[in-house]
């Protein structure tokens, strides 16, 4: 399985992040450039976004479709799944990750979804959690 990485431009914190979906439906659509080159790939998987220069959250990716201009929409789940934060750099557009490189999700119940992003990913970096 195959995922890509994106910025989530304009977001401050994780809430505002979940914000951004809570009242859009079922899907939402972001619109890129290009295509990706191995869209094929792409659905099923997920779009990971990056906050403050960690990996946070990621919602499916559903499928891929033409919008105006010669552009792309990538239809995404607008249900979002928080995940033990890693560090990744920042950048423009959207970026291939592969799934060995994947966080995995939150578990509930588990203590570490009521942590700040930035402990939770640095208590992960020492195996603490």
């Amino acid at each position: 399985m195959l995922h890509l990485t994106k910025v989530a431009f304009g977001a401050t914190s994780i809430d505002q992040l979940l914000g951004w979906w809570a009242d859009r439906g079922p899907q939402a659509r972001l619109t890129t450039r290009y295509k990706p080159k191995r869209a094929d790939e792409l659905v099923g998987g997920s779009l990971f976004w990056i906050l403050k220069h960690q990996l946070v959250a990621r919602t499916e990716i559903l499928g891929f479709e033409e919008a105006e201009a010669g552009k792309t929409n990538i239809v995404v789940s607008t249900g979002i799944v928080r995940v033990r934060p890693i560090p990744r750099r920042a950048h423009q557009g959207w970026r291939y990750l592969e799934n060995a490189d994947a966080p995995r999700d939150l578990v509930s119940g588990d203590g570490a979804d009521e942590l700040p992003p930035h402990l939770v990913g640095d208590l992960s970096a020492l195996g603490l959690i």
